[in-house]
């Protein structure tokens, strides 16, 4: 056990370092797919669950994200749940602030069949949309360009991806391992942002400036997951390890300024991949704490959606009942 201990250490303090974190949006979280499920012979998703949990995260750029979410998940009978989980973010960077209601999140998970040594869920969620992703800067306005009064902060500054997503996933779980899959495909495309450089012409570092990737009414491509985790159990202590490979399997689009046409963006297909360890302590059947950290191995070439993050951790409070 204290090698365990020792080991863990030693990762959570080498991460604040090297670590990024989870670059998906937000369906790796949802349902079947969720990480950290315990495995129990009877599977009883009559149960109640309210989560509340603190992230933080700071960006290849910038701009550091902070988000309060409250999940919460109920029976509507033995087999069948429904989760609903509300986020609340701001974001604290060079370019500006923001802050506001994030992306929602509903999804109904069944278990689809059960033995004594395993369960297999499945899920079908939305992601709905909070805003059209164009929240502008106009506090820091010696930043932009003279006579521009307002601009559209990049992405990375947005508390909404401004699309409609559909998900669905599913899962196999037991008592040591976890596999699950999931994808989320946009069907509404909401996204208004317009970001643009020449309205920052008066911004100190024009090279930093074009780091951030144009995301003008961005249409984001699809997303597919994998997840494996395998649980360690200790007492009342649970130490899970994982990997999370994420799937960009279409091109990213956005708006040319200068022609007028829709393009597709190069090296914003590929995978992302992140190595997850997630430590959970059970004071009883009712009352958990959680945390969780995730460290980028690879990332996709162009992100305008702005989803990469580095030095991320999650601390969270479970409440069942």
């Amino acid at each position: 056990m204290k090698y365990v201990l020792g080991l863990l250490a030693f990762v959570l303090v080498q991460g604040s370092v090297y670590s990024q974190g989870c670059s998906d949006a937000g369906f790796c979280s949802m349902g079947a797919m969720r990480p950290s499920q315990v495995y129990t012979k009877k599977i009883n998703f009559k149960l109640r669950a309210l989560e509340f949990s603190y992230y933080k995260g700071e960006t290849e750029l910038t701009p550091t994200i902070n988000a309060a979410t409250l999940d919460f998940t109920f029976g509507i009978n033995e087999k069948t749940n429904l989760q609903f989980k509300l986020p609340y973010q701001w974001v604290d960077g060079s370019l500006g602030n923001t802050a506001g209601v994030a992306d929602l999140s509903l999804s109904l998970t069944r278990n689809m069949y059960s033995t004594e040594k395993f369960h297999i869920n499945g899920t079908l969620g939305f992601k709905i949309p909070t805003n059209n992703g164009d929240l502008d800067e106009e506090l820091n306005s010696e930043n932009l360009t003279d006579g521009v009064q307002t601009a559209d902060l990049p992405m990375y500054y947005q508390t909404s991806l401004g699309t409609f997503d559909l998900v669905l996933g599913g899962a196999f779980i037991s008592k040591e391992w976890m596999f699950a899959a999931g994808i989320q495909t946009p069907i509404a495309h909401n996204n208004e942002n317009d970001f643009q450089y020449d309205q920052w012409q008066n911004y100190p570092d024009p090279a930093y400036l074009r780091d951030y990737d144009l995301a003008t009414n961005l249409e984001r491509g699809t997303d597919v997951m994998l997840r494996v985790e395998r649980a360690f159990h200790f007492s009342n202590l649970d130490i899970r390890a994982g990997l999370l490979p994420i799937f960009r399997i279409s091109k990213d689009e956005i708006l040319d300024r200068d022609s007028g046409e829709r393009i597709k963006l190069e090296g914003t297909t590929g995978m992302a991949l992140t190595g997850l360890l997630n430590v959970a302590y059970h004071f009883n059947t009712k009352h958990t704490t959680r945390l969780l950290y995730g460290l980028k191995i690879t990332d996709r070439d162009v992100n305008p959606d702005g989803l990469t993050r580095d030095n991320v951790l999650s601390l969270s409070y479970v409440l069942t009942f």
